[in-house]
């Protein structure tokens, strides 16, 4: 028997190729204003709490941000690895501890057509307060206090449901989510860090390695 298939990724550098906040550091900041994530990967923040207040120092038009965004790149491949989801009715979740305000200028009409579920933080531009973010509301079954949204959760609910989930991803926040998943594709941080805690990981530089993965399960 088949067994049901669920595949849920993470966005920021594994979509994209690096986390959003990577770029707008090299285009708008300067190291001072990277501070907050020096304090999140020393323990002292959070990563919500780093990603806001870095997000909040944005003062960008609106306009040229969102050009801005719209050249991030993205993996093409992705689009056929949900395009054969789609084709074979296995769900798709993206879990993000970004915000929904650049995923959405990015491929916001690739998880419309493909009726994508998108896990993540809530996000809202203003040009004199910069990209403000709020977690989803605490009865949400993903949230997650330090994160904003939990990606093991998902993972969890799924698996709950009958799933054999198929999870991609790159960095810290990840771990957990590997840590669950029944097939894992790694790359980055979370491939060293799964390769430590020698959790089966599958590396992979593209999505075409994962939809190779999917046609054959």
């Amino acid at each position: 028997m088949t067994p049901k298939i669920a595949f849920v990724t993470d966005f920021d550098g594994t979509i994209s190729d690096d986390d959003f906040f990577t770029y707008i550091a090299r285009r708008y900041f300067d190291d001072k204003a990277l501070t907050p994530w020096r304090e999140y990967l020393s323990g002292t923040k959070t990563h919500f709490e780093a990603l806001r207040e870095m997000f909040s120092k944005l003062r960008a038009p609106e306009t040229e941000l969102k050009s801005f965004i719209s050249e991030i790149y993205t993996d093409k491949e992705f689009v056929r690895t949900v395009a054969l989801c789609f084709d074979k009715n296995i769900p798709v979740f993206i879990c993000s501890a970004g915000c929904d305000y650049y995923i959405n200028i990015l491929i916001g009409e690739v998880i419309k057509n493909y009726r994508i579920t998108l896990v993540t933080n809530n996000g809202k531009y203003d040009g004199k307060q910069g990209l403000l973010i709020s977690k989803p509301d605490k009865t949400s079954p993903y949230y997650d206090e330090a994160v904003g949204i939990s990606k093991a959760s998902i993972v969890r609910k799924l698996q709950s449901e009958g799933f054999k989930v198929i999870y991609a991803g790159d960095g810290p926040p990840d771990i957990e989510a590997a840590r669950l998943a029944d097939y894992v594709f790694a790359k980055k941080i979370l491939l060293e860090k799964c390769r430590e805690e020698g959790i089966k990981t599958l590396p992979f530089r593209s999505f075409a390695d994962i939809s190779k993965f999917i046609k054959e399960v």
